[in-house]
C-alpha cells in the first residue's frame, strides 16, 4: 500500500462519514417537511378560521361541516357536471338564489372544514344574508342578518339529490373531472373516492327522510322560506314517528327571519310561534337544522356569532324617505297609538304570543310544532352542554319588534303578504298570487316588487296564497290598521321606514 494513500485514509473515512451525516440530515429534513405538509394538508377536523366577525358569519363553521360535510371540490363542480339539473339562470349556484362573492369558491352560507380533504357545510348565513336592489338593472347590496330572500334552500337540496342519483355520478367520472383542474395526490384520490361514495349515500338518505313530510301535495317552499321543524321528525327524530307525520302537522313552511339586535330579544318568545325564550337555545336548534349533530355542534363559534348579533343594529332604510316632517310625525303618532304595544321594544305585549283565534293568520306553522315534538327536543339534549330547557308549545304567534322591518318583507310568518301596503289592506283584498324570490325593492309600498318575473335570467317564484300553509288571512280589521284612511296608511309606512 502506498504510504501516502495509507496516510490519507482517515481523511477519506471522515469525509464519507460527513456525507452520510449530511444525507441523513437532508433525509430527515425532507421527511419532516413531508410530514408537516401532510399534517397541515390532511389534519382532521380543522375548520377554516376568520378573524373578521363578518367573514366568520358568512363563511365560518358552526359544526354542520363535520359529520354531514360534503367534499368541497365535488360540490363546487356539480353545476359544471350537471347543468341540466339546475333551474334556469346563471350556470352556478346563483341559479338557486345564492349570493356568490367574487374570489370565493362557494357562496355565502357555506363553511369549509379540512377533514382529510376540504369538506363544505351550511352555516347561519345561508338563511340570514339578504339582497336588495333598486331596479332590475341596479347593483345589488347585501345585508348581513337579513332574511335570505333569494335563496331556494329546497331547490339546493333537490339539485344535490338529482346529481348524486344521476347514473353518471360515479367516482371515476368525478375524479376525472377533478383532475382536469389539478392533479391529485394518490392519497387525495383515495380520500375523494371514499367521500364521493359517502356523499351518494348521505344525500340520498337525507332526501328519503325528507319524503316523510314532503308529500306530492306539499307546496314548494320557494325562495326565502323553509319548513323549520318537520325535517327533524323525519330525520333526527324518525324513530318517534314510525307511523309517519300526521297530516294536520306536516306543513310548517315559514319565511326566514332577520337575526340582528338579538340581545334585546332575550326572554321574548322566539321562533314564529314563540316556542322558545332563549336566544342561545334557538341558535343551537338552528345549527342542527344546518347539519350539525348534537355531538359536533360548535358551541364556541356559535357563541362568537351570538355575541356579535346581540348588538348588531338593523340596517337603515337605503332609499329616499319622505321630506315632510308633518307626515313623519303623523306616522309616529299612529304607530305609538296602534302598533307600539305589540311591536316596539318595551311594549306591553311585544315578544308575547297572541292566540291564533285572535291573530287569525295561517295555522299550519303553529300546528306543525306539537307537544310531542317539544318533549322529544327536551329529552334530546339531556347531558349535553347545550341542553334544551325552554322549548314550549304555544297557542298562537309571537309579536315581534319591527326594527329593520323594511328589510323583512314579505310579511306574516309565511311570507304571504308582499308589501307593508298590502299588510295594511283588508285580508280579502290582498294579492292572491305574486312573484317573490328576487331582490328588486319597492320603496314606496315597503316590500319587494310583485311584478318582477325574472332577474338576470333567473325566474322569480310565483307564490300562491290558495295553497296549504300559504294563506294571507289574519292580522286584519280595525285593530290592525287595515281600516285606516289611505293617507294615514302612507304616513305610517313612512314612519316604519325609520325603524
Amino acid at each position: 500500500m502506498n504510504p501516502a494513500q495509507h496516510a490519507g485514509a482517515p481523511d477519506h473515512e471522515g469525509r464519507r462519514r460527513w456525507r452520510r451525516l449530511q444525507s441523513g440530515i437532508v433525509g430527515a429534513a425532507s421527511l419532516l417537511g413531508v410530514g408537516l405538509l401532510l399534517s397541515s394538508r390532511y389534519a382532521p377536523n380543522r375548520p377554516v378560521e376568520y378573524e373578521a366577525i363578518e367573514e366568520h358569519f358568512k363563511y365560518g363553521s358552526i359544526g354542520g361541516d363535520t359529520v354531514n360535510g360534503l367534499p368541497l371540490r365535488v360540490v363546487e363542480m356539480l353545476p359544471r357536471l350537471f347543468p341540466e339539473h339546475l333551474p334556469p339562470g346563471p350556470p352556478d349556484y346563483r341559479a338557486l338564489g345564492f349570493i356568490h362573492e367574487p374570489g370565493r369558491v362557494m357562496p355565502i352560507g357555506f363553511s369549509v372544514r379540512r377533514r382529510g380533504i376540504d369538506l363544505v357545510g351550511l352555516n347561519c348565513a345561508v338563511c340570514h344574508v339578504g339582497s336588495v336592489r333598486a331596479s332590475p338593472e341596479a347593483t345589488t347590496v347585501h345585508y348581513l342578518a337579513m332574511p335570505a330572500n333569494t335563496v331556494d334552500l329546497q331547490g339546493y337540496f333537490n339539485f344535490l339529490f338529482r346529481c348524486v342519483t344521476d347514473p353518471r355520478f360515479t367516482a371515476d367520472r368525478v375524479l376525472a373531472e377533478l383532475e382536469k383542474d389539478v392533479a391529485l395526490f394518490p392519497i387525495e384520490r383515495s380520500l375523494y373516492r371514499a367521500s364521493i361514495e359517502q356523499m351518494k349515500a348521505g344525500v340520498a338518505a337525507r332526501q328519503r327522510a325528507a319524503t316523510g313530510f314532503m308529500f306530492p301535495d306539499h307546496p314548494r317552499f320557494g325562495p326565502g322560506r323553509v319548513d323549520t321543524f318537520n325535517p327533524y321528525k323525519s330525520g333526527q327524530f324518525a324513530a318517534y314517528y314510525k307511523d309517519g307525520i300526521p297530516d294536520e302537522e306536516r306543513i310548517g313552511t315559514v319565511d326566514f327571519p332577520s337575526v340582528w339586535n338579538q340581545g334585546s330579544r332575550e326572554g321574548m318568545h322566539l321562533h314564529w310561534d314563540g316556542n322558545n325564550t332563549s336566544v342561545s337555545e334557538r341558535n343551537v336548534s338552528a345549527a342542527f337544522g344546518a347539519g350539525a349533530t348534537r355531538e359536533d355542534v360548535d358551541l364556541p363559534r356559535i357563541y362568537r356569532i351570538k355575541r356579535w348579533l346581540d348588538g348588531l343594529p338593523a340596517p337603515a332604510f337605503p332609499f329616499k324617505q319622505s321630506a315632510d316632517p308633518a307626515q313623519l310625525e303623523r306616522g309616529k303618532a299612529l304607530f305609538e297609538k296602534r302598533c307600539a304595544s305589540c311591536h316596539a321594544f318595551g311594549g306591553a305585549y311585544v315578544g308575547k304570543v297572541v292566540p291564533i283565534d285572535e291573530i287569525g293568520t295561517d295555522e299550519h306553522r303553529l300546528n306543525s310544532y306539537t307537544t310531542k315534538l317539544q318533549q322529544i327536543q327536551l329529552a334530546y339534549g339531556k347531558g349535553y352542554d347545550w341542553e334544551f330547557k325552554h322549548f314550549q308549545k304555544t297557542d298562537g304567534y309571537a309579536n315581534q319588534p319591527l326594527d329593520g322591518i323594511w328589510a323583512r318583507a314579505p310579511y306574516l310568518h309565511n311570507g304571504s303578504v308582499p308589501t307593508m301596503w298590502d299588510l295594511l289592506t283588508p285580508a280579502e283584498r290582498r294579492p292572491r298570487r305574486f312573484y317573490r324570490g328576487h331582490d328588486v325593492y319597492d320603496p314606496v309600498r315597503l316590500g319587494f316588487r310583485t311584478d318582477v318575473r325574472e332577474i338576470e335570467g333567473r325566474p322569480a317564484f310565483l307564490f300562491d296564497t290558495a295553497l296549504p300553509g300559504n294563506s294571507s288571512k289574519g292580522h286584519t280589521g280595525e285593530r290592525y290598521g287595515t281600516e285606516l284612511p289611505d293617507s294615514d296608511k302612507w304616513a305610517l309606512i313612512e314612519y316604519l321606514k325609520t325603524l
